[in-house]
């Protein structure tokens, strides 16, 4: 308790001070590194072959990545949806800064983004995949000196790419997780090879719904996960005595809940098969990624990063999808692997988040990290430096979206021991959880008197956040909104 009292009174200081190494010009290197950034969506952070969560899941590039490289199980996204997660990856800012809050909010056309910074400073610059960031156009982007997207969430088969302003279609049952990665590898072999490049490969897998390669579909037939142990609470009415908030238990006969999932009639076994099966295709691009490194002899230099837009729910809480603060759904998958900085096969326990990304990309090319970013490269926690800034603390922000009204706004923070989450505009009660002794987030504490002053606490914290960062206004922004049930022609899962 003392400890933590400490903590809040310098919450602000820490956040500072983590923000003032981030502003320093990094050490000037005699060569730029060549990154890879491999992102993929809804991608939870526990579901690789190597972490055994899903025993019967294969995922040996993944597996492999990790062994010769760092897991960094504790990342953690500052928004889980897709916009405003990749917002905050290529901006290196919070949603509530970039003002891309939901996935229909338009940028409001004075971002800059990291790769921006790159190609000022030489780089080659690709993007392959899914933008869906701002607006749902695939018109090419600042920052990136070849271009390869397409509208909105895409399609798994049959895509239309445009290719730096040529829209080209493609048939043959073309899947897109393979059409990416070929384009991807082939631009990097025919990139001007005297300049460093930074590459970012975007998929839509494993996006609902999902549909794997065909050469994968009925690999995980007739398997089944381990359901939660939350999985049943608000089905029973076990939630009241846990002292869960009653939306989450509304939220099991809704979009998002696991009685009714996507308004379809399927059962949960089925959809995480389907789920599972897609990941597949994520996986092979990883390897196809790794093998022409090695081939071009440039695996050991090269640092390749692996990640998740946002986290995804199979049954806990008895939800699915994001935007919530559980674990699942704000815990992405991270994956570091640069054998010329450090060894292979760490587990770095270390809170990160996706603001961290722009910051580690810029400080391994040489170039200053904008003032206006918060975040820090995580790179001198992978190399053990023992005067690396540590996060002892993330915020998290979610606004209430009129095509998804079951999920309140929230606001919350999270320590190594306690979480808390804070609703907005809605009368129900928030959480507290200890980490430590319920990581499962079983048991809300909000209304322990033991706990009344680290909720008081925490939730000053957060409000101090958003001072310091201007996020003391919802930037509501002027959106087309569609009718209750379009979304899921458009795709907005």
């Amino acid at each position: 308790m003392r400890a933590l009292k400490f903590f809040t009174l310098f919450v602000c200081c820490c956040l500072f001070s983590i923000n003032s190494n981030a502003t320093t010009e990094p050490e000037p290197k005699k060569k730029p590194r060549n990154v890879i950034f491999i992102l993929t969506d809804d991608h939870r952070y526990d579901y690789m072959g190597f972490t055994g969560k899903v025993p019967w899941l294969e995922t040996p590039n993944m597996d492999k990545l990790a062994a010769e490289g760092a897991y960094l199980p504790n990342a953690f996204v500052t928004t889980s949806l897709c916009s405003p997660s990749r917002a905050s990856i290529l901006t290196g800012q919070f949603s509530h800064s970039h003002t891309i809050v939901d996935n229909q909010a338009p940028d409001p056309g004075s971002l800059t983004y990291f790769p921006q910074y790159l190609e000022k400073a030489g780089y080659q610059t690709g993007f392959f995949g899914k933008w869906h960031m701002g607006s749902h156009g695939d018109e090419p982007q600042p920052g990136f000196t070849h271009w390869e997207s397409f509208p909105g969430q895409g399609v798994y088969y049959n895509p239309t790419l445009n290719i730096n302003g040529k829209r080209v279609a493609y048939k043959d049952s073309t899947y897109i997780t393979d059409l990416l990665t070929e384009h991807a590898v082939n631009w990097l072999a025919k990139r001007d090879k005297k300049k460093p490049f930074f590459l970012y490969l975007s998929h839509k897998a494993v996006h609902a719904g999902f549909k794997p390669a065909r050469r994968h579909k009925g690999r995980y037939k007739g398997k089944r996960i381990s359901l939660p142990s939350t999985y049943d609470q608000t089905k029973t009415g076990k939630y009241r005595d846990l002292k869960w908030p009653q939306w989450v238990a509304d939220q099991r006969i809704s979009w998002h809940g696991v009685d009714y999932m996507y308004h379809e009639n399927r059962g949960i076994y089925d959809m995480v098969v389907d789920y599972c099966e897609t990941l597949l295709g994520v996986d092979e691009s990883v390897g196809t990624v790794m093998d022409y490194l090695k081939e071009e002899g440039l695996d050991e230099s090269t640092m390749v990063i692996y990640m998740g837009d946002n986290g995804f729910s199979w049954g806990e809480h008895g939800l699915i999808d994001k935007r919530h603060f559980y674990e699942e759904s704000v815990k992405v998958p991270l994956l570091v692997r640069c054998p010329e900085l450090f060894e292979g096969g760490k587990t770095v326990q270390n809170m990160v988040q996706n603001i961290d990304i722009g910051p580690t990309v810029l400080a391994e090319a040489g170039v200053k990290q904008p003032a206006h970013m918060p975040g820090v490269s995580f790179v001198p926690i992978l190399i053990g430096d023992a005067n690396a800034p540590v996060r002892k603390e993330v915020f998290y922000e979610y606004y209430w979206e009129y095509d998804f009204p079951m999920t309140p706004t929230v606001f919350g923070m999270r320590t190594d021991k306690y979480k808390y989450m804070k609703f907005q505009g809605i009368w129900d009660r928030n959480e507290l959880y200890d980490l430590e002794n319920d990581p499962d987030e079983m048991y809300n504490l909000i209304a322990d008197p033991d706990k009344q002053d680290i909720a008081k606490e925490m939730s000053t914290a957060i409000y101090d956040w958003l001072e310091k960062t201007d996020g003391m206004n919802i930037p509501l922004k002027r959106t087309v909104k569609y009718r209750f049930g379009d979304f899921k022609h458009k795709g907005e899962h």
